[in-house]
């Protein structure tokens, strides 16, 4: 059986050495396969990858148990999971699913306890007259709400 309990032990040691970087995801999976996601407030480098790998694989005994690790960052394509993950994000674009299935797309502005705030632009028809003119909109969003939000990646 895999003590659970030692590899987040030695998992939050690694992590405490860099206080840049946060935990997004520990998991245990079938075949004594452990998984470790993190992330840092500046990204996180390969380096400090294969530098929590060592640690905890460094501690745990082989002869005990046969293990498999994967230390990883997030994909780009994954959706956010946690709050520090936004903060991380401010000023860029996000692209948000809300719990009914809608989308709102904007520049993360302010992340607090319980929300977000995005901004964006829009083309509206005139008040008054033809045409459209460009307005500034912006969205509270309780992350209650949010079904997933992933950074927008533009190139």
């Amino acid at each position: 059986m895999m003590n659970k309990e030692k590899v987040k032990g030695l998992l939050n040691n690694a992590l405490e050495e860099n206080s840049e970087l946060f935990l997004i995801e520990l998991k245990f999976l079938a075949d004594n396969k452990i998984y470790v996601e993190v992330d840092g407030d500046t990204g996180v480098t390969l380096k400090e990858c294969i530098r929590i790998s060592r640690e905890i694989e460094h501690n745990l005994d082989r002869e005990e148990e046969d293990f498999s690790l994967e230390v990883t960052s997030p994909d780009v394509a994954n959706s956010l999971k946690v709050k520090r993950q936004y903060t991380k994000n401010i000023n860029r674009i996000l692209e948000v699913k809300l719990n009914d299935n809608s989308m709102v797309q904007g520049v993360l502005t302010k992340v607090t306890e319980s929300e977000i705030e995005l901004k964006w632009k829009a083309r509206e028809p005139k008040p008054i007259g033809k045409g459209k003119v460009t307005v500034n909109k912006s969205a509270i969003i309780q992350f209650e709400n949010i079904l997933e939000a992933k950074v927008k990646i533009i190139f």
